[in-house]
């Protein structure tokens, strides 16, 4: 008898047929239309390991080449650990979020010095490792250990939402606790390699966020998504949904930050800035602020400190009063 895993108002959505029934149609697509993906080719779990934290908030087709050519550089987890952190995060770039490279290097360490090496096998385990959440430590048992547990990442949430409890605008019905709930609710048995594999692969290629494939979804039948878009139009398209998301943001007010203005993006350049200097040399704020940002102003070094301060707190760059520079 399958658990019941969610006490909640979108239980009565998991009835066993439609359960079974969305197992069938997407198991059997991605048997048909699985992506050839490299890390998909082993069971490695430091390749595996290196492969999902590159593509953390990265696409796929971005990663692929930087994904064989850091294992190249770094073939072993040793290899990694025993790096400069200077040369790991040069040869990150361009992929972004650079505290990954600092992230994975760490946990490569930690491996060393406290599971001699090799990399656990359980999600309790892998949740000690600073710096791994639940996806990736479900992702690693999963994938590199063939566990049957459930995992979520930004395509399972989506898809599993469009599917089992319909649009998710004008804002997600579940919260993270929620959410790993339901996937684990649905997991078929003896499948959770593939299944997790195929909701990735059908949220990065056909229910993608603004323009999901829905003439092309193998799961049109039983998705509530589909069904509620169905209202508004005869063909369910990324049009429809978004402007279905224009009304719910206009609602709440919701505007979003053009990305140049943010900080991810003056964190980037600073990197990127730094990475063209002599080794052991500095830049002073001033210069630094000068060269990332033309409209800068004296009074815009608090910010910058505070900017450049994460970025050595998080291992990214060293900085002392002389200015900063790579660690």
């Amino acid at each position: 008898m399958r658990k019941q895993v969610l006490s909640s108002p979108f239980s009565s959505q998991l009835a066993p047929d439609l359960v079974a029934q969305v197992h069938i149609f997407l198991l059997q697509w991605y048997a048909a239309e699985q992506r050839a993906l490299p890390w998909r080719a082993t069971s490695d779990p430091y390749a595996i390991l290196v492969s999902e934290i590159m593509l953390q908030q990265t696409q796929v087709e971005r990663v692929l080449p930087k994904y064989q050519q850091f294992l190249a550089l770094f073939p072993t987890l040793a290899d990694l650990a025993a790096a400069p952190t200077a040369d790991v995060i040069s040869a990150w770039v361009p992929l972004g979020y650079n505290t990954r490279a600092v992230r994975l290097q760490s946990i490569a360490r930690q491996v060393i010095a406290e599971y001699d090496g090799r990399i656990p096998d359980t999600i309790d385990e892998l949740l000690q490792l600073k710096g791994i959440g639940r996806y990736t430590a479900g992702a690693i048992a999963c994938f590199a250990y063939h566990k049957q547990v459930a995992t979520v990442d930004t395509n399972i949430r989506r898809v599993l939402h469009r599917i089992f409890l319909g649009l998710e605008h004008p804002a997600p019905k579940l919260n993270d606790a929620q959410m790993l709930a339901l996937a684990e609710e649905v997991l078929p048995e003896k499948e959770a390699y593939n299944w997790n594999q195929a909701l990735m692969d059908l949220g990065a290629t056909t229910c993608t966020s603004a323009n999901p494939q829905c003439s092309s979804c193998p799961l049109q039948e039983p998705c509530r998504a589909y069904a509620e878009m169905s209202q508004y139009s005869l063909f369910p398209s990324g049009t429809v949904l978004r402007q279905l998301r224009k009304v719910a943001e206009k609602k709440t007010g919701y505007q979003s930050q053009p990305f140049t203005s943010t900080n991810r993006y003056f964190r980037g350049r600073v990197i990127a800035l730094l990475r063209t200097l002599p080794t052991g040399h500095r830049m002073p704020l001033e210069t630094l602020g000068a060269t990332i940002k033309p409209e800068f102003t004296h009074q815009d070094l608090p910010w910058l400190q505070q900017l450049v301060e994460g970025l050595a707190k998080d291992g990214l760059l060293d900085y002392n009063e002389s200015g900063a520079c790579l660690p």
